[in-house]
């Protein structure tokens, strides 16, 4: 059978019918069931780790309204044959999903949770032709339906529509909310702004997650899922025989993401087992439980484009699917001294930290062992060390993705912040020929921003660029010039001048003043300033970097 994976396919049924290929993760059901006695689980990990097609995968295995025994054939739950033939599509099945009731205003964001609860009305129009449901609810039902539900309607809306369920089915209903959290993550993102509305989110929420949850006599289990454990004062008061499994927790740490035996298997049916190393290195690493884990959306997306070309270069899938705010919130917090954590964690090293399991969106920010905990439950940094079960733990950055992630927001954010009249210091000292000016001006630049690569000489060119860049001149990087090919290139053709720089990294501080020279000689033997007619004046610098230290050194005609 040819390889088939699809991009961004979370519906379970879909999946199967397509031919696509599937990790198995039904055992996660029996698991559920079997081998808990929850009433309601909360399931957190980062977003792109199939929590909306284990959610249904779930609904389909559950559901009443549904005939799943050929979408299952040949998946690990059908071994449990009593267990299936108890469960399989037994049960009404009431599945939500709040990842799209966000926005930048409460009235749009709880217009959009209107729209999501009308829709689920819609989906389960029967239960307004059945005798056996109650009038009122009827008549709420109809309101929510049309999107004209009070707000008591609305946070009453899942019991209501369980409630007509039971009426209907005569069973207790299966509850599944998606992504719980996403309206709580966008309205503490505005709650800063004149367009603060984080108390009045959590109220709703808080009124739907309870009267759902809480002494529900219609409920036979619920599952939940979002990317943060909120404390469960904040949002679930009062529910019984609550289970939270996040990505601390070693129970079900194998159904979400993929295991290296998991991508093996698709490797093996791709043909693409060449790409073992690189998908490792790219997008392995994350640790849930005592399990070393991969993205699977990461894995399903660089699959998708080696089916199209056999030389397609691994990339960041992240980039621009995951809310990377949090890494430059965290950055621009002058009063928490994470520079030497940030450096450690970018040059491959891991750092100590408490972590905070149980949160809330109002106050993610204010503790650094907060903002920590949300980029380890967030999927920007991973526990160190499997073994480790304490609050305390050793976290690093995962893979290559996630640290070009870290190094975007680095440079975006220095190149926001550094302050133009510093730099104007630093271009003038260079025009004027201020060789210790300029080297000390470079080094108290180094000083203020995060170094990575472990002060590879990549990084100090990308720090050259990222200084002159924008500054009202032509900054060329690396283009071809005379023989070769130099570091920097500042052309400031008003003035008719120029300035070029070749820089070198330096193993050791005493080798700075000798590493400047051969950088100088590299100007002469390459004639990078050859060919540059019209300019009435260009200065060649050798510069060497040791760790946060610059020299600065200029070519003279003597």
């Amino acid at each position: 059978m040819e390889f088939k994976v699809g991009v961004g396919k979370s519906d379970f049924e879909e999946l199967r019918e397509s031919g696509n290929y599937y990790v198995d993760k039904t055992e996660l059901i029996y698991e559920l069931v079997n081998d808990t006695d929850n009433k309601v689980t909360l399931f957190t990990r980062p977003r792109r780790f199939g929590k909306t097609l284990m959610m249904s995968m779930i609904e389909n295995f559950f559901s009443i309204r549904k005939n799943s025994e050929s979408i299952f054939e040949g998946l690990a739950i059908t071994e449990h044959s009593d267990f299936c033939g108890d469960w399989m599509n037994q049960y009404p099945v009431l599945y939500i999903s709040f990842k799209d009731a966000e926005s930048e205003t409460y009235d749009v964001a709880y217009a959009k949770l209107m729209t999501i609860v009308a829709d689920i009305c819609k989906s389960n129009s029967e239960l307004s032709n059945n005798d056996t449901t109650d009038k009122d609810d009827l008549e709420v039902f109809a309101r929510l339906k049309a999107q004209k539900g009070t707000e008591s309607d609305v946070q009453n809306s899942l019991k209501t529509i369980m409630r007509m369920m039971n009426a209907v089915y005569g069973k207790k209903v299966i509850l599944l909310i998606d992504e719980y959290d996403v309206p709580l993550a966008k309205a503490s993102e505005k709650d800063t702004s004149k367009n603060g509305y984080y108390s009045k989110m959590l109220d709703v929420i808080k009124g739907i997650m309870s009267t759902a949850l809480k002494d529900n006599e219609f409920l036979q289990f619920a599952v939940i899922t979002g990317c943060l454990r909120i404390a469960k004062e904040s949002i679930f008061t009062g529910t019984n025989n609550f289970a939270s499994y996040s990505v601390l927790d070693e129970d079900f740490s194998d159904y979400f993401g993929f295991s290296n035996g998991e991508v093996d298997a698709i490797l093996e049916a791709a043909d693409r087992k060449d790409k073992a190393d690189i998908i490792k290195e790219w997008y392995d690493g994350y640790v849930f439980g005592n399990s070393y884990v991969y993205c699977p959306w990461d894995v399903i997306n660089y699959l998708s484009a080696l089916k199209k070309r056999k030389d397609a270069k691994p990339k960041n899938y992240w980039k621009n699917t995951s809310h990377n705010g949090i890494l430059l919130t965290f950055v621009k917090r002058t009063d928490f001294d994470v520079a030497g954590k940030f450096e450690k964690l970018l040059n491959g090293g891991s750092i100590v930290q408490t972590i905070a399991d149980e949160l809330t969106y109002d106050t993610l920010h204010s503790t650094e062992d907060n903002l920590w905990s949300v980029l380890l439950m967030t999927g920007y940094v991973t526990k160190a060390d499997t073994d480790e079960d304490t609050d305390t733990v050793s976290l690093k950055i995962p893979n290559k993705e996630i640290a070009s992630i870290f190094q975007d927001s680095v440079v975006r954010y220095f190149t926001d912040t550094v302050s133009s009249d510093t730099i104007k210091e630093l271009l003038e000292a260079l025009w004027e020929k201020d060789e210790i000016g300029s080297g000390e001006i470079l080094s108290g630049l180094l000083w203020d921003t995060i170094s990575y690569n472990d002060y590879h000489e990549d990084y100090y060119h990308a720090f050259l660029a990222g200084v002159f860049v924008g500054r009202g001149y032509e900054v060329e990087s690396n283009k071809e010039k005379g023989l070769g090919r130099p570091d920097i290139f500042l052309k400031d053709r008003k003035n008719r001048r120029a300035i070029i720089i070749e820089a070198k990294k330096s193993d050791k501080e005493a080798d700075l003043n000798k590493d400047c020279d051969k950088a100088i000689k590299q100007i002469i033997d390459e004639k990078y300033a050859g060919g540059m007619y019209g300019y009435d004046q260009i200065l060649c610098y050798g510069v060497a970097f040791f760790q946060k230290q610059a020299k600065v050194k200029l070519l003279t005609n003597e």
